[in-house]
C-alpha cells in the first residue's frame, strides 16, 4: 500500500498575491494585478514582468549578510507557516527537520547592484555580502532564519528546482535520516534573466498566452512558497512524482514530449493512481510555441481531453526556479476545502484562439469546478532547460 507524506501546511508570496487567503481569492477568478512594465531591466526596452503583491519582512540584524529580495521573500512565506513550523521542532527536535529549496537566481539582483556600484566607484558597497548571491545561501539563509540544525540544501535544476526538492526531502524522510522537511523554492526578478530569455528571441511583449496560436514567448515573473512537509496525515498529501532527464537540448524540449510524458506516467505510478483519478492538471504552460506545443503532445498522449487543464503562468509568469513550488502551492490551495470550498479550478487565461496544430486539451474556463467523488489527486508539471522534468501528483483522501 503505498505510504502518502502529508503538507500540512503551506506558505506562498506571488503575483497572484500573499498568503493562501488573497492567493485563493484571486487564483480563483482569474487576475493579473502583478502584470508590470518595467524599463531597469533590459537596456534599451520596456519588459513586461510579473511581479510579487505584497510587503517582505525586514530580516534581523544578525541575518544581514544574508539580506537580499530573494531571501526577504522566503522570509516573508516562511512567516506564514512558522507556527507550524515551531509545531513539529517541539515533535521532532531541531536537528530532524530538513530545509530543501529550489532556486535559479538566489540574490543575483544584489549582486548585479554590487558590480555596478564597483565598476562606477571601485569599492563594493556596505551591507553587500556574496552569500546573497549563492544559489545554497537560500537554504542556510531559512536554516538560520528558522533555528534549525538539520540538513539544509537548495537544488538548482534551472525551472524544475522546487518540484525535484519534494522528491529529495522525500527520500530523506523514508531513509530516517529526518522527520520532517521544510520544502519549496524562491525566485525574484534581476536583469540577467529577462536579458538572458530576450537574447533567446523568448520574451512576449504581453502578457503570457499559453496554448494560443499567437503566443510569442513568456512573462518573467517572481513567488515564493514553502511547505511542511511530514510522514503525519493531513488534509493535503504528498502522493506522488516523476522524473526524468531527456537531455535533448540544453534550451529547447523534446518535440515529441517522451521525457515529459514518462515523468506524468511515473508520478501517476507513484501515487498508485490512473490518470482517470486525476480531476486537474497544472500545466507547464510556459506560452513558447516550442513548449506548449511538447506539452499538448505529452498530457493528451497521458490525459486525453477531458481533464481539465490550465496554465496559471499567464496570471504568474514564468517564477523559474520557484515555478514547481509556486504551482504545487496553486494545486494546495485548490484541494483544501477552507480555501475552496466550492471545488473551483485555476481558469486558463488566454485570448481564445485554437491552435489547430497543437494536441487538443480541456482549457479551464472561469468558473469551472472539479468533482469531489472523495480521494481526489491532481498534478504538476515542471520542464526545464536540459531536459529536467518533473511531475508532482497532491491530492487529498476522501474525508
Amino acid at each position: 500500500m503505498t505510504t502518502y507524506l502529508g503538507i500540512s501546511a503551506m506558505g506562498v508570496i506571488s503575483p497572484v498575491g500573499k498568503g493562501k487567503a488573497q492567493v485563493a481569492d484571486h487564483l480563483f477568478r482569474g487576475t493579473r494585478d502583478g502584470m508590470r512594465l518595467r524599463a531597469d531591466l533590459v537596456p534599451g526596452r520596456n519588459v513586461l514582468v510579473a511581479e510579487a503583491l505584497g510587503e517582505t519582512p525586514t530580516l534581523p540584524a544578525a541575518l544581514a549578510a544574508w539580506d537580499c529580495r530573494n531571501n526577504r521573500m522566503l522570509a516573508a512565506a516562511l512567516d506564514e507557516i512558522r507556527p507550524d513550523i515551531e509545531g513539529a521542532i517541539a515533535r521532532h527536535g531541531r536537528d530532524r527537520i530538513a530545509v530543501i529549496l529550489g532556486t535559479s537566481t538566489s540574490g543575483i539582483a544584489e549582486g548585479e547592484a554590487a558590480y555596478a556600484t564597483r565598476l562606477a566607484s571601485g569599492q563594493w558597497p556596505a551591507g553587500f555580502d556574496y552569500r546573497q548571491q549563492e544559489v545554497g545561501g537560500l537554504s542556510a539563509f531559512a536554516q538560520a532564519y528558522l533555528g534549525l540544525v538539520g540538513p539544509a540544501y537548495t537544488i538548482a535544476t534551472a525551472c524544475s528546482s522546487s518540484a525535484k526538492a519534494f522528491g529529495v526531502a522525500r527520500r530523506l524522510i523514508r531513509a530516517g535520516l529526518v522527520d520532517a522537511a521544510i520544502v519549496g523554492g524562491v525566485d525574484s526578478l534581476c536583469r540577467m534573466t529577462p536579458s538572458g530569455f530576450q537574447a533567446l528571441g523568448a520574451v512576449s511583449a504581453h502578457p503570457a498566452n499559453p496554448f494560443s496560436r499567437n503566443r510569442d514567448g513568456i512573462t518573467v515573473g517572481e513567488a515564493a512558497a514553502v511547505f511542511l512537509l511530514e510522514r503525519e496525515e493531513s488534509e493535503v498529501l504528498f502522493m506522488g512524482i516523476g522524473e526524468t532527464s531527456d537531455a535533448h537540448h540544453i534550451s529547447a524540449p523534446d518535440p515529441a514530449g517522451l521525457g515529459a510524458e514518462e515523468a506524468m506516467r511515473e508520478a501517476l505510478r507513484d501515487a498508485g493512481c490512473s490518470a482517470s483519478e486525476v480531476a486537474y492538471v497544472n500545466l507547464h504552460g510556459t506560452a513558447t510555441p516550442l513548449n506548449d506545443a511538447m506539452e499538448s503532445r505529452a498530457v493528451h498522449d497521458v490525459f486525453g481531453e477531458q481533464t481539465p487543464c490550465s496554465s496559471t503562468k499567464a496570471m504568474t509568469g514564468h517564477t523559474l526556479g520557484a515555478a514547481g513550488a509556486c504551482e504545487a502551492a496553486f494545486l494546495w490551495l485548490t484541494l483544501a476545502r477552507q480555501h475552496n470550498p466550492e471545488h473551483r479550478l485555476p481558469p486558463h487565461l488566454w485570448d481564445g484562439a485554437h491552435d489547430p496544430s497543437l494536441a487538443p486539451l480541456r482549457l479551464a474556463e472561469p468558473g469551472d469546478r472539479f468533482t469531489d467523488r472523495g480521494r481526489v489527486a491532481m498534478l504538476s508539471n515542471s520542464f526545464a532547460f536540459g531536459g529536467s522534468n518533473v511531475a508532482l501528483v497532491l491530492g487529498r483522501a476522501a474525508p
